[in-house]
């Protein structure tokens, strides 16, 4: 299904918008990407909950109260558009991810993709999950310092392959597969692509192909993979993504075709590598910054106390070291949110980062302190590490089951601490929040 939404007006240089902070374009450019937590907070600080900020060429609306947060989750989706707003992803993803549209050609997309990222058939992949994340971890340097990030880069790429393409170990197929997605993934957060991709724009850099170099060996081997499953005949009991997208069905019953097919698996590929691999590594960054916490997590996995307190120490990462950095939508139509009458072309932005920050949701919200979700359900509205309403990640739950195997396969097999005292910096892989010094650990 194509998506059917008009153009929008172009927001005039004279629209009152919220205040922005009194520094140049450059300036705030500059500010966002180097310093984002920070340069948040101070305008928070000295602007308020709602703010704008100038970033390149766009201006986004940043929202970090409640209220506005539940408005624009809850709002109509046809007005707080959240496909045109990942536009920077197209020259990557294609026209047809479920990331890029909006309305009906959305939720057609995300019903086809929800059912194997839940239930008893997310279930069945925890083995897996703990099998490749324990022999990553066999590997590892023993008393020395590492960087943990990319190893668990290795992780999080082999279960994606593994998961979503249904390739057995030991086929030729997966080593290729492995190194071409690699040279992707690279690409994806390379300052010279990054450079080039605001040069062009979105819609120009994905007409001229800019990326074909590294875009063209994934899509033969995802062509190549796609019409072998085909041919089987087993594809009812595989358990993997790709057999049961052959099998979905839109509801005017019709498969989904060869473009939808290579941009829902590239976008599984790029969004459930890159965000859950990070995630990963904010935790050890976190955890080996708070042995109390590490400690009791080692000793509940190790005695298999249940996953409470697993989930805390993931949901205390993703509050205070959040992947991405803010909720994107892009209005349709005017809008009146927080006091303020938005007009039709603007970009408003939850803040994940200022709303996990609020000391009136999260008391001591600057405090590592995984106890505080015991027992606790997190508020839609209040923890936003997946993004919200119609629009929030439909591999949530699949990357916090992945992240609860992968750490109790780290603690149940090793000793890890810090490589240095000091708390690592926030660094940037273009979209993605990670640690400057690459998560340094120590295993024993």
């Amino acid at each position: 299904m194509e998506a059917t939404t008009a153009p929008l007006p172009r927001v005039s240089r004279r629209a009152p918008l919220p205040p922005s902070p009194r520094m140049p374009r450059a300036v705030q450019t500059l500010g966002w990407m180097s310093r984002p937590f920070q340069f948040v907070e101070r305008a928070r600080a000295s602007l308020g909950d709602t703010f704008t900020i100038h970033i390149a060429r766009d201006a986004f609306v940043v929202l970090s109260d409640p209220a506005d947060v539940k408005q624009v989750f809850t709002g109509d989706p046809s007005v707080y558009l959240a496909g045109v707003s990942n536009d920077i992803l197209l020259p990557f993803l294609g026209r047809k991810s479920v990331l890029l549209l909006d309305g009906a050609a959305h939720m057609s997309q995300r019903k086809l993709l929800l059912p194997p990222f839940h239930g008893e058939k997310m279930r069945r992949h925890v083995d897996l999950m703990r099998e490749i994340a324990e022999r990553e971890v066999a590997d590892w340097p023993r008393g020395v310092p590492f960087k943990a990030h990319p190893h668990m880069q290795k992780v999080t790429l082999e279960v994606i392959m593994r998961i979503v393409f249904g390739v057995d170990e030991g086929d030729p197929r997966l080593a290729e597969l492995r190194e071409r997605l690699r040279t992707l993934l690279e690409a994806t957060v390379a300052p010279k692509e990054l450079r080039k991709l605001l040069l062009y724009g979105p819609q120009k850099a994905d007409k001229k192909r800019i990326y074909g170099h590294v875009l063209d060996p994934v899509d033969e081997t995802i062509a190549a993979i796609v019409a072998e499953r085909r041919t089987r005949d087993d594809l009812a009991e595989r358990d993997d993504v790709l057999s049961m997208l052959l099998l979905a069905r839109h509801e005017d019953g019709t498969p989904m075709d060869g473009t939808e097919l290579r941009d829902e698996l590239v976008t599984l590929l790029v969004a459930g590598h890159e965000t859950t691999a990070t995630a990963l590594a904010w935790s050890l960054e976190r955890l080996t910054r708070h042995p109390e916490a590490l400690e009791r997590l080692t000793e509940e996995v190790r005695a298999d106390a249940g996953d409470e307190y697993v989930d805390g120490v993931i949901r205390e990462t993703l509050r205070l070291r959040p992947v991405i950095p803010f909720v994107g939508r892009k209005l349709s139509e005017p809008q009146t949110i927080g006091g303020w009458d938005l007009p039709a072309g603007v970009r408003v932005a939850p803040s994940i980062h200022l709303m996990h920050r609020r000391e009136d949701v999260y008391p001591q919200a600057a405090a590592f302190r995984p106890e505080r979700w015991l027992g606790v359900r997190p508020n839609p509205y209040t923890f936003l590490p997946f993004g919200g309403g119609v629009r929030r990640c439909l591999g949530a739950a699949f990357a916090e089951t992945e992240m609860r195997a992968v750490l109790a396969a780290i603690v149940r097999n090793v000793r890890v601490e810090a490589a240095r005292p000091e708390s690592e910096k926030v660094g940037r892989r273009v979209i993605t929040l990670v640690p400057g010094r690459g998560a340094e650990i120590i295993a024993t």
